[in-house]
């Protein structure tokens, strides 16, 4: 997985919208039966070719709600990537 929501997710939707890939998807439709929003590992793509930094945690009204996963062979990765369980949008 490229980037993880938190539990401290409010369910509002922001970052849904903002995902050129599609990678996100509600509570509904969360795998894993948590009640928080869910990143598809396979989908996200960190915003690579799309936008200077990933849409989903700009738009997020709450803070430290996106966080840096541990990447998986193969997939799309940000250069300048934190390490993993930190903050996507550093202030």
């Amino acid at each position: 997985m490229a980037v993880k929501i938190l539990d401290t997710c409010i369910n509002c939707a922001a970052c849904i919208d903002e995902c050129p890939t599609e990678a996100i998807v509600d509570e509904d439709d969360n795998p894993t039966g948590e009640e928080t929003y869910y990143v598809y590992e396979d989908k996200c793509v960190e915003c690579v070719g799309h936008f200077d930094v990933p849409a989903c945690a700009e738009a997020c009204p709450t803070e430290e709600c996106i966080v840096w996963a541990e990447p998986k062979d193969g997939q799309t990765l940000r250069e300048d990537r934190g390490e993993p369980g930190s903050d996507v949008v550093e202030d």
